[in-house]
C-alpha cells in the first residue's frame, strides 16, 4: 500500500481578523518588522540621510550665486527657493529604496511565507511603505536641520511649515507606492533600485524644483506647471513663506496645495490598486 500526502499549499491558510480593523493590525505588524529591521541595518539609514545633505550643500554653494531668482542672484534667496525642491525630492527618491526592499524580499522568498499567513492580503505592501514613512520622516527632520544651518529660513507660522512637510510626507508616501509596483515587477533588487531611478531624474529635474519653469523652453513649460512634483514644490514655497518668484497662470501653480493633495491621493489610490494586484499573482 502507498500513501499520498498533497503538498502544503501556501495561499490556502485561513484568514482570520478580517475587514479594515484587521487589515490595519496586520499592516501595523508588518511596518514594526521592516521597522525593526531597519535599526538591525543602520548603514541604510546612513547612507540615506548623506546624499541629500550632501545635495543641499551642493546645491546651495555651487549654485548658490548663479542663479536668478526673482531678478536677484543672492545665495540666500536661491536656497530659500531650492530648499522646497530638495524635500520633494529626497521624499520621492526613498521610492527606489521601497521597491529594492520589495523585490528582495520577494527574491528570498519572505513574501510566499508571508501569503501562508492569516492575514490580510495588501498587509504586506502597506506595511512596507508605512514603514518607509517613517525613515522618510527621519530623513525630512535631518534635512531641515541641515537646512537651517546653511541658511535656509520660514517666514510663515508653525501650523504651515507643518503643512508644508505634512504634503512631502504624502507625496512621498505616494510614490512609494510606484516603487512597490516596480520592486514585484522585477526580478532582483539591483533592478528595482534602476527601475526606480530611471523615471526619477526626469519627474523631479523638469519641474519648478530647481529652476523656474519660465526659463524653460515653451513646450516644457506645460509638462513642468502639471507635473505632481511640481505642484507639491510649489505649495511648500507657499506654505513656507519661500515663493522666490511668481507662479504662472497653470492651474496646479495658482492653487497649488489642493493640486498637490489630489495628485498625491490620485496616485495613492491608482498604485495601491495596482501593486495589491501584482502582488497576488506575482505570488501565486
Amino acid at each position: 500500500m502507498t500513501a499520498t500526502t498533497d503538498a502544503p499549499h501556501l495561499a490556502a491558510a485561513p484568514r482570520t481578523g478580517g475587514g479594515i480593523g484587521g487589515s490595519v493590525r496586520d499592516s501595523l505588524v508588518v511596518a514594526k518588522r521592516n521597522l525593526i529591521r531597519m535599526t538591525r541595518i543602520p548603514e541604510m539609514v546612513i547612507f540615506g540621510l548623506i546624499q541629500p545633505i550632501m545635495f543641499v550643500v551642493l546645491f546651495s554653494y555651487v549654485f548658490g550665486g548663479s542663479m536668478m531668482i526673482g531678478g536677484s542672484t543672492s545665495p540666500s534667496d536661491y536656497r530659500n527657493f531650492l530648499m522646497a525642491g530638495i524635500f520633494a525630492q529626497t521624499v520621492t527618491f526613498a521610492t527606489a529604496g521601497a521597491g529594492a526592499g520589495i523585490a528582495d524580499d520577494m527574491h528570498k522568498g519572505l513574501i510566499d511565507r508571508f501569503r501562508s499567513l492569516p492575514m490580510a492580503r495588501g498587509a504586506v505592501l502597506t506595511g512596507r511603505t508605512l514603514a518607509d514613512l517613517v525613515q522618510t520622516t527621519l530623513t525630512l527632520v535631518v534635512l531641515a536641520v541641515v537646512a537651517l544651518l546653511v541658511g535656509w529660513r520660514t517666514d510663515e507660522n508653525v501650523g504651515k511649515v507643518l503643512g508644508g512637510f505634512a504634503l512631502l510626507l504624502l507625496l512621498g508616501y505616494a510614490f512609494s507606492w510606484i516603487g512597490a509596483l516596480i520592486g514585484l515587477s522585477v526580478r532582483t533588487p539591483e533592478a528595482a533600485t534602476s527601475g526606480g531611478l530611471i523615471w526619477l531624474f526626469p519627474v523631479t529635474f523638469i519641474s519648478n524644483a530647481f529652476v523656474p519653469t519660465e526659463n524653460m523652453a515653451s513646450w516644457l513649460q506645460p509638462v513642468a506647471e502639471w507635473n505632481p512634483f511640481s505642484a507639491t514644490v510649489q505649495a511648500c514655497r507657499e506654505l513656507f513663506g519661500n515663493p522666490g518668484v511668481s507662479p504662472s497662470d497653470a492651474w496646479p501653480m495658482q492653487h497649488a496645495v489642493w493640486a498637490s493633495l489630489i495628485w498625491s491621493v490620485l496616485i495613492i489610490v491608482v498604485f495601491r490598486t495596482l501593486a495589491v494586484r501584482k502582488y497576488r499573482s506575482a505570488t501565486a
